[in-house]
């Protein structure tokens, strides 16, 4: 995929926009929430414990879509969905192994780009080095 499609920057700048003085401490949130759901969401596929899967995908569904982070939210929507048809059935969700397996380098990368244009000078740091 793309670094394009990572992020719908409109979204991501409108949200800059509206939480103003706040937007820093909000996706500082979302990293760290991001970072426990992503192993939460692990470590229950480890388990197979599917009732597990469901709460961490929501609030990483959720907070993507904030942020733009439309196919994170995306992965994560499907993570969810599948979990909870899989507790109605009373299965375990085998099939979402590969989704599992791509939501971390997913999530990283998408972090990387949100960070980078929420503080630029971060940006500045790295190429200079």
């Amino acid at each position: 995929m793309d670094e394009a499609e990572l992020v719908d920057w409109e979204v991501f700048f409108r949200a800059r926009s509206e939480l103003g003085a706040g937007f820093a401490r909000i996706l500082g949130y979302f990293r760290e929430d991001g970072e426990k759901a992503v192993g939460r969401i692990e470590e229950a596929m480890h388990r197979r414990d599917t009732a597990s899967l469901v709460l961490p995908a929501h609030t990483m569904k959720s907070e993507a879509r904030q942020f733009g982070a439309e196919p994170l939210g995306e992965l994560a929507e499907e993570i969810e969905f599948a979990a909870r048809r899989s507790v109605e059935m009373r299965m375990f969700p085998d099939e979402l192994v590969p989704q599992v397996a791509r939501l971390r380098p997913l999530y990283a990368r998408t972090m990387e780009l949100l960070d980078a244009e929420a503080n630029p000078l971060c940006k500045r740091t790295k190429a200079a080095s």
